[in-house]
Parts: structure tokens; C-alpha cells; sequence
């Protein structure tokens, strides 16, 4: 069974783990020390006000297995306010396993009682799994929209 819960400060060194595998799972192998990872995590969901936040998806043996790291965004239609979907991953040993759609059950569930009028999030082109999956939530890839991303020197000029 897989139990869903907001991450609280207690969460942060499972998290730098489940993030680190994240990370190698994306080719992204960060050098930062946990400690500095521990860090920059604490500042974002537990800053104030938060940044983002992280629902985690923990097995009957309380191991950390998921997480979706979240924010909410407005304006939104009808200047509602927005869930955005910033990532979502399942550890290796527990894909296919129903994780990943428990965690998107919960996000849903969050976005219902915060009256969120939608849920968006991106997926790489090449991630053909992770569209077949959202697929079978209901979800459709939206062609009219195009997505930007301003990084490096761009963000102090």
C-alpha cells in the first residue's frame, strides 16, 4: 500500500536520496555534497513562504518510492489559480507499481480542494512512456502551446 504525504523538514535527507537517483536517471549526476542538496531543498519547500511543495509516495515499509514536486500558479482561466506539475518521479525498484498514479490521484485531490481549474506539466518529447502513462489518467498533450526556457547568462543580463 502506498501512503501520500506533504514533505515536512523530517523528509529532506530521503528526498536529497530520491533526488540524487532522480538525477542519475536523467544523466544529470549533480556534485554537490547531500548536505548542500539538503540545504537548497529545505529553502525551497520550507522557506517563507514556500517555493514549491513535495507530496511523497512512501511503501509499507516507509521507504520514500515517489515524489511530485508542485507549485500553484495564477492567473489561471477565469483568473483561478493553476496546479503545475514541476516533476514527477518513481524509484526504480518501484515503477509499475502503481505509484506514479496514486501520486497523480493525490495531486488531483490537492487541486480539487484548492479549487485549482486545471493541472499542467511537460514531459520530454522522447519520454514515450510517460505519455502512454499520462495518457491513461485522461490527459491530453496540448499542440497550441509552446514551451520557453530562459537559463545560464540569459538570467543576469
Amino acid at each position: 500500500m502506498i501512503r501520500l504525504a506533504q514533505a515536512t523538514a523530517a523528509d529532506v535527507d530521503d528526498f536529497v536520496a530520491l533526488a540524487t537517483e532522480m538525477d542519475v536517471f536523467y544523466g544529470d549526476v549533480r556534485p554537490d555534497p547531500p548536505q548542500q542538496r539538503a540545504t537548497e531543498i529545505s529553502a525551497v519547500l520550507f522557506g517563507v513562504p514556500p517555493a514549491a511543495f513535495a507530496l511523497l509516495a512512501r511503501d509499507d515499509a516507509d521507504e520514500l518510492v515517489g515524489f511530485a514536486a508542485y507549485s500553484f500558479l495564477w492567473p489561471a482561466v477565469g483568473l483561478s489559480t493553476s496546479l503545475y506539475l514541476k516533476e514527477l518521479y518513481v524509484a526504480d525498484t518501484a515503477r509499475r507499481t502503481g505509484v506514479a498514479t496514486t501520486l497523480m490521484r493525490g495531486l488531483y485531490a490537492i487541486a480539487a480542494e484548492r479549487r485549482c481549474s486545471r493541472i499542467e506539466w511537460t514531459t520530454d518529447e522522447s519520454n514515450e512512456q510517460a505519455q502512454t502513462f499520462y495518457a491513461t489518467l485522461g490527459a491530453k498533450p496540448l499542440p497550441s502551446k509552446i514551451f520557453y526556457r530562459a537559463e545560464g547568462d540569459v538570467l543576469s543580463s
